[in-house]
């Protein structure tokens, strides 16, 4: 059964990523995705948003929605997951397959199959948490 890794794990995960891909970021104001992607840039993390509904509109000035995770042309530390629990296994597929290195599923996203392929591929798992909270509870400083 998979466990989340200790917070002292989740603190230097949070460190050490520079790049996270939000998969089923939205141009929508008030939804979720948008407000974690948001929250995370305001921490200095550099955002590659994803979602084919938004493809090559701006999700912030300079900073253009993608297609998938294969569209994106440089290294992704960290994919962070917004998408329901039974889409979720193909996006951390993807996210094996591009050289992730960890995939964040998103609170109320779990997909113990899912965890173990990327736990096996060398991905670290975080699941069913918000890095969005878990930023300012465990006290990781800010990129920028």
């Amino acid at each position: 059964m998979f466990k989340n890794p200790s917070d002292d794990h989740i603190h230097a995960l949070l460190e050490r990523v520079k790049t996270i891909a939000v998969v089923g970021a939205s141009l929508k104001d008030g939804r979720p995705s948008r407000g974690v992607a948001r929250f995370l840039m305001d921490q200095g993390y550099r955002i590659i948003p994803v979602n084919p509904a938004y493809e090559g509109q701006d999700f912030a000035p300079g900073v253009p929605v993608l297609d998938s995770l294969d569209a994106i042309d440089q290294p992704v530390d960290m994919v962070d997951i917004f998408r329901r629990s039974a889409d979720a296994g193909s996006v951390v597929d993807e996210a094996i397959r591009i050289g992730a290195k960890a995939v964040w599923l998103q609170e109320g996203v779990w997909d113990e199959a899912a965890a173990q392929r990327a736990e096996k591929a060398g991905l670290m798992v975080v699941m069913d948490r918000c890095p969005a909270k878990e930023i300012p509870r465990l006290g990781v400083k800010a990129k920028g």
